[in-house]
């Protein structure tokens, strides 16, 4: 990028979290402010008496919106999603890897831990807003994937589609859902930072991120380019992968509510795998296959010893949670339970 493009994407990067910041705080505020109602106690901050209180839905309503949509910027919940892909492109790949695999999974987490846990009544109450927001930003993410030409603007568009159903599970408020919420954390941090390590490798070979300026990459590069095809597959959802067993549990639990509208964005939000295969594989066929482009430049290596050892970690993890789910499953609904009990008692 230009400089101008990466002050443009600092900005945006800078602004919409300092605003989502602003908005977070205020809700952040008042929860503290009815954390003590009877005032025999000095108000805190402490997540777990704070649940023990029932705040006056009045205010649920109020404090709620604030605080989903604060840490939900984080998680790129549309339309607030604008700073992400055009912070992933601007940044370096070890910043992307972090962008990506931590600061995008504390929207979810907040989202989960805070908004819901904290604020159930309205939660209940409010939750097809932001369903179908997240609804849109599935499906838009993934549409917009197809449309990119830059590697990591592709990936970037893709975290969307893929932060956004973590967001989509939490809002579904059953604890099958909300399992795969935290499951699709897990394996969207190590699928997307394999991404961008392997994006980061290839430009430091190639100097370019065009996908119209690669072609042949396999014959060239062969180890990166297999490393690079199992992290789409990943993506799109190949089951023996993390990105199944996180997805399905997903769309599982969300079928699960049995009206019209929830089978109805279900269905939708299941419709992006189609829209994901559709850009993983373009891109795969475009810089990987085929016969080793002209403007390629001469003497190419292949992945060194350090970005092996990276790579082959990165896609244990991800294999073993999509061959051996159980174990994270099980651990992760046993922390669900709170939460889950105290949204089902509301509804």
């Amino acid at each position: 990028m230009g400089k101008r493009e990466k002050e443009y994407a600092a900005m945006s990067f800078t602004l919409m979290l300092m605003g989502a910041s602003a908005v977070l705080l205020v809700g952040l505020l008042g929860i503290y402010s009815y954390s003590s109602p009877t005032g025999s106690t000095a108000l805190t901050f402490n997540i777990i008496e704070i649940a023990k209180i029932d705040i006056p839905i009045e205010a649920q309503r109020y404090f709620f919106p604030m605080v989903f949509i604060g840490f939900g910027v984080l998680g790129a919940l549309f339309p607030f999603h604008t700073w992400s892909p055009d912070g992933h492109s601007s940044a370096p790949t070890a910043v992307s890897m972090l962008h990506a695999g931590v600061l995008m999974k504390m929207g979810g987490y907040g989202c989960l831990r805070v908004a819901m846990y904290l604020l159930p009544e309205a939660a209940n109450e409010m939750a097809w807003i932001f369903i179908i927001l997240t609804s849109i930003s599935i499906v838009y993410g993934a549409f917009g994937a197809i449309v990119q030409t830059d590697l990591k603007y592709i990936n970037a568009y893709s975290s969307v589609s893929h932060c956004g159903l973590v967001l989509f599970a939490i809002l579904m408020t059953n604890d099958i859902a909300m399992n795969g919420a935290v499951l699709q954390m897990i394996s969207h941090g190590l699928m997307t930072a394999l991404f961008f390590a392997l994006i980061g490798m290839i430009y430091s070979r190639t100097h370019t991120r065009d996908i119209r300026e690669m072609t042949g990459l396999m014959k060239v590069m062969p180890f990166l380019s297999v490393c690079y095809m199992i992290a789409g597959f990943a993506s799109l959802g190949l089951p023996g992968l993390s990105g199944f067993v996180a997805e399905m549990t997903i769309f599982v639990g969300a079928f699960q509510n049995t009206d019209l509208f929830h089978r109805s964005v279900t269905i939708l939000a299941a419709s992006s795998i189609v829209i994901t295969a559709v850009y993983i594989l373009r891109v795969v066929a475009k810089i990987l296959l085929g016969p080793p482009g002209s403007n390629l430049p001469d003497g190419m290596k292949d992945a060194v010893w350090n970005e092996k050892a990276v790579t082959i970690i990165l896609i244990i993890a991800i294999a073993g949670m999509g061959l051996l789910p159980l174990w994270l499953s099980e651990m992760i609904l046993n922390s669900l339970g709170p939460i889950t009990e105290k949204l089902a008692l509301l509804k």
